[in-house]
């Protein structure tokens, strides 16, 4: 018997889980520094440094909504 997959949890990511899970579901590759950098200017985290997905969404739709294009 092998052992179980390790699930990830969207309300605690981290930076590198976040950038690998948005890049499979995305169909763009989102780097790890492209989080980081939005945790600089502003994105939502978790006392213990993680983000929720959820949260951090939201917050690049009110970049978005403010007109800051986010990237490409």
């Amino acid at each position: 018997m092998s052992a179980p997959t390790p699930r990830l949890d969207p309300q605690k990511l981290t930076p590198m889980d976040a950038a690998r899970l948005l890049s499979k579901v995305g169909g763009k590759v989102v780097a790890e520094s492209t989080i980081a950098a939005d945790v600089a200017s502003g994105a939502p985290t978790n006392g213990d440094g993680t983000l929720s997905l959820v949260a951090y969404a939201a917050w690049l739709i009110r970049q978005l909504a403010e007109g800051d294009p986010h990237g490409d």
